[in-house]
């Protein structure tokens, strides 16, 4: 619903009560907390199953596949859950999700067999995939305008303070955690209207909203949306088959896979294992721990700013500045190699890895996400974030099961001068192929995908 500015006489839109909208967010972002601790198991287990003593003692080889059977895994997780969050909601389908997530945990813990690692690796993943999918899509809906970028970077925050506990805590009580909160929480409105449920989109809206909110403007856009979403009976060719279409496909598979050609995966599942070959003088536990915090901090930082600052700047920044740290880490390796004495600068692979993930989460990190949410019409919404989120995992897999051949075949530090370039690619690609969506309403990011570009309302 809109009303007239007092000075100027040009619509503003009404405003709901934002606390509804943040918990529910919230709340389904535990999931994304899982997905974190799932990504970063790997990095304190491994160097441990490495060694002769270990309960279960595995090959380097062996112990890519735990880290990359994940990455498979979301692969194929990714595949069914926009159909099966169009079909049964967007709450129920999370709420099943948690299932997956504990199964595979259980498993972990009484594993006794490679082979029972592996199978939970995989189980875990195709969870994360759906996640992935469904958790953004949530909340790209629920979200009014003005809260929709802080809502959309929750889903990276929570990424990186599960990454922080898979060091110290326990992982599967965070799904038992989701599922005691998550329960209370709204389905989505939009996908109510779609299913012809006004009532208890009504409902919905006047609890993430508030009860002195109006939401008949908003839910009566949301039904005109549904019913040409209806009359165009959307398919898979739809994504390409006009210039908008194209333009939302490229930026978000772009940003996708920018984010992971990045290497972070690569840092994150072998944290450790990097700075045991730096030869830093900081104990590798401790170090990874602290580069988990900052990048958490960081995080929240960029969901508190990116409504302002907007996402192509940020994403310009991020990339410029991971950039700069890949290159200086790969100078650290290569200072190493020559057999020069480096024991003066044991504390530059924590600084330029703290920089890398500092820059990182303000951008690069949350953004894709967001855009993934934000850039598709709700008709190809469901199967556009599919084919993103297919796309982030399967290049998760190829960095992950290629980064210890690379590492051992090129050297670290030719390895991560190969990420450098690419980040310089993405940021050339950001500045000529990322809209700005900061502010726009899902019809305003459509006009101007079109090339149909209006002056946009001024809030007084």
């Amino acid at each position: 619903m809109e009303d007239t500015g007092m000075i100027t006489g040009v619509p503003v839109r009404q405003e709901g009560r934002k606390l509804w909208q943040y918990l529910a967010a919230i709340s389904a972002c535990l999931l994304a907390l899982a997905v974190g601790t799932a990504l970063a198991w790997t990095s304190p287990v491994l160097p441990q199953l490495y060694k002769e003593n270990s309960w279960l003692v595995i090959t380097k080889e062996q112990g890519s596949w735990v880290s990359s059977l994940l990455a498979l895994g979301a692969i194929l997780g990714a595949v069914p859950s926009g159909p099966m969050a169009d079909k049964l909601g967007r709450k129920k389908t999370l709420l099943l999700l948690a299932a997956p997530f504990l199964l595979s945990w259980v498993i972990i813990i009484f594993a006794y067999k490679l082979w029972l690692i592996y199978l939970a690796r995989f189980i875990i993943g195709a969870a994360v995939g759906a996640a992935c999918v469904v958790v953004p899509t949530y909340i790209s809906e629920i979200a009014e305008t003005s809260t929709r970028g802080s809502l959309g970077a929750m889903f990276q925050l929570f990424i990186t303070v599960g990454i922080l506990l898979a060091f110290i805590f326990v992982c599967a009580l965070i799904e038992v955690g989701f599922l005691g909160s998550f329960l209370f929480m709204p389905e989505s409105p939009i996908w109510l209207v779609n299913q012809g449920r006004k009532p208890e989109a009504t409902i919905a809206m006047s609890v993430l909203r508030g009860d002195s909110y109006d939401p008949s403007e908003e839910l009566a856009e949301a039904q005109r949306e549904a019913e040409q979403a209806a009359l165009r009976k959307s398919t898979i060719f739809d994504l390409v088959r006009t210039p908008a279409a194209r333009k939302a496909l490229l930026a978000s598979l772009g940003g996708m896979f920018f984010q992971q050609l990045s290497g972070i995966n690569a840092v994150i599942f072998y944290t450790v294992t990097i700075f045991q070959a730096s030869g830093s003088s900081m104990p590798p536990d401790v170090a990874s721990i602290i580069v988990a915090i900052v990048q958490m901090i960081t995080t929240v930082v960029a969901a508190m700013i990116v409504d302002r600052a907007g996402r192509k700047p940020l994403l310009i920044f991020s990339s410029s500045v991971m950039l700069i740290s890949l290159v200086a880490l790969g100078l650290y390796f290569n200072t190493k190699m020559t057999g020069s004495d480096v024991s003066n600068l044991g504390w530059l692979p924590l600084t330029s890895l703290t920089l890398f993930m500092i820059s990182f989460s303000v951008g690069m990190g949350p953004i894709p996400w967001m855009l993934m949410g934000e850039l598709f019409p709700a008709e190809t919404k469901a199967v556009a974030s599919g084919i993103a989120v297919m796309l982030n995992w399967f290049l998760v897999f190829l960095v992950t099961k290629t980064f210890p051949a690379m590492n051992e075949g090129l050297g670290a530090d030719v390895t991560f001068w190969i990420f450098a370039t690419i980040m310089a690619l993405g940021t050339v690609f950001t500045y000529f192929y990322v809209p700005e969506t900061k502010g726009k309403t899902s019809q305003e990011i459509q006009e101007e995908l079109q090339g149909n570009v209006r002056s946009k309302r001024t809030n007084i």
